[in-house]
């Protein structure tokens, strides 16, 4: 189950994303279990750095289970192109570590996923388990109503749908915020898990909740405890 919750914490980043969209923000989450007394942290921000590459930092804590996840990013053309990608989970229940070099020269991906050798082939659009979510946030704020994105999950580039179910308000912390509410669309066939998500629309689309069934209907959610984006306190009504 604490697995189950981190992982819902790193849902917390087609890539038509221009530099200039990019905007610095930082954010600190809660998170609650409803079946079980339990609750847990996050932080996640985005920084710029020297000769345009972003980073992307992520981490969770929850009891004495810990989750890091940290890509590196640069746009180019309107295109995102994930430079690396650095993921690791510890604590309770079985560890991870990934660590992925997107080398768009040679147009492959190297690395390691919990000890296994990893090479796939590389073209734009391909994103890593962190920056579909910048995608994602940023096509939201460009009014798509729905969303496809490539990304390294493994061994192997999978197909992450979306969809944008229309506007609500969300109760946080820093006040109601005006939100747009996405869905992960999954074949139910496959699995009955549920995803739902929710980007403040007057600050940059930043994730404010997430809630998460599994598949054995246990639920929790994460909201938005405060956050800044370029510098500036996200604050509702």
């Amino acid at each position: 189950m604490r697995r189950a919750l981190l992982f819902a914490f790193a849902l917390l980043a087609l890539p038509a994303v221009q530099a200039a969209d990019l905007q610095p923000f930082s954010a600190s989450y809660t998170a609650d279990w409803k079946q079980l007394p339990m609750s847990g942290t996050a932080e996640r921000s985005l920084e710029s750095g020297p000769n345009g590459v972003w980073t992307l930092n992520f981490k969770a804590s929850m009891m004495i289970a810990s989750l890091t996840e940290v890509s590196t990013l640069k746009v180019d053309k309107d295109t995102l192109l994930p430079q690396t990608y650095n993921f690791e989970r510890g604590g309770l229940g079985k560890s991870k570590k990934v660590d992925l070099a997107f080398d768009w020269s040679n147009k492959f991906i190297t690395g390691t996923d919990r000890g296994d050798a990893v090479k796939l082939p590389l073209n734009r659009g391909i994103l890593d388990k962190s920056t579909y979510q910048l995608a994602l946030q940023h096509d939201v704020a460009a009014g798509k109503k729905s969303m496809s994105y490539q990304v390294v999950d493994g061994d192997e580039v999978d197909t992450y749908d979306f969809r944008v179910l229309g506007a609500e308000k969300v109760a946080t912390k820093a006040g109601q915020i005006d939100a747009i509410k996405v869905e992960r669309v999954r074949d139910p066939t496959q699995s009955k898990r549920i995803t739902v998500l929710w980007f403040a629309k007057d600050w940059d689309y930043l994730l404010v909740r997430l809630q998460q069934v599994e598949t054995d209907g246990k639920e929790y959610n994460i909201m938005l405890l405060d956050g800044t984006v370029n510098g500036k306190a996200v604050k509702g009504s």
